[in-house]
């Protein structure tokens, strides 16, 4: 269950990592199946556990008893993730019954927008750090996510100065625009790897409550393509991954995912992922990851 930390409980690395007027809570978990994969603690898990704590961080922020927002006028809004970064990943370090721990943290950092820090720790130190860019959408015509578009809220001075908040939105810029060289161990000009695979969104599974493509299905429908595309007998582990969003699509809208970098590292591979709309070629997202091979 949450609960509010105090200071003599923060961790001493979580210290040095979070400013004092965030939002801050700690989450106790026990590792059992829902949240295990073959690979140690699922990153999907993981990534959907961290978006409801960012969302349920965003109604406390505002003081809501529920996380339920409206716009300016009124209209249903709901947070979207611009940018989402997995960092220092050893999620194959935690097994069942494994006790471990979220500490999080959130701010608002611009207009709508608010980040948040996941640090995940179990009993041997810090396995995963989660961090989340996210600011308030609406759709302008009912259940047509083409139709999305930023939602307007009443000025507010409580915005802090994150470096990690701007480097994220900076980086999502450059990647929708095509605008970057090297990242991840990757590089641009050099790794091209020209593998195309198209998906079909599920609407049992892919898409969420409120009619979105979820944020979390991009890094597994990446996962699925990345294993039909290239196998191993001992699947590679995650270490780092950057997701930039940039849209969504409809019940029924096929996607394109293209692997248009890919490297062989001296301990595992480096990817970076366009997935784009079928229909128009519309990019949607960039999803750039790094893995390891384990070490038995």
């Amino acid at each position: 269950m949450p609960s509010t930390w105090q200071g003599s409980s923060v961790p001493d690395w979580a210290k040095k990592l979070w400013q004092p007027d965030m939002h801050r809570w700690r989450t106790d978990y026990i590792a059992g199946m829902p949240q295990l994969a073959y690979t140690g603690l699922s990153e999907n898990w993981l990534l959907k556990e961290c978006g409801d704590l960012h969302w349920r961080g965003l109604a406390a922020l505002a003081g809501h008893e529920k996380p339920e927002f409206r716009d300016a006028d009124g209209r249903k809004a709901y947070a979207a993730f611009l940018a989402v970064r997995l960092r220092e990943a050893r999620l194959e370090s935690l097994a069942e019954n494994t006790a471990f721990a979220i500490d999080s943290s959130l701010a608002r950092v611009a207009g709508a927008r608010h980040v948040s820090r996941h640090l995940l720790s179990d009993g041997q130190g810090r396995r995963a750090e989660v961090s989340m860019l996210s600011t308030f959408v609406r759709r302008e015509r009912d259940r047509d996510n083409r139709s999305v578009v930023r939602a307007a809220f009443a000025e507010s001075s409580d915005a802090l100065s994150l470096p990690d908040a701007a480097e994220m939105g900076a980086l999502a810029r450059r990647f929708r625009a095509g605008d970057w060289g090297c990242h991840l161990g990757l590089e641009r000009g050099r790794d091209d790897a020209g593998h195309t695979v198209d998906y079909l969104p599920c609407p049992y599974a892919d898409f969420n409550g409120a009619d979105l493509l979820y944020f979390a299905s991009f890094q597994a429908i990446v996962d699925r393509a990345e294993w039909h595309w290239r196998p191993a007998d001992d699947p590679p582990v995650v270490a780092e991954r950057d997701l930039f969003f940039h849209g969504n699509v409809n019940v029924g809208e096929a996607l394109e995912l293209s692997f248009s970098a890919m490297r062989a590292l001296p301990d595992g591979l480096a990817h970076w992922c366009e997935v784009r709309r079928g229909s128009d070629g519309g990019k949607i997202a960039d999803v750039v990851t790094r893995k390891r091979w384990r070490v038995r």
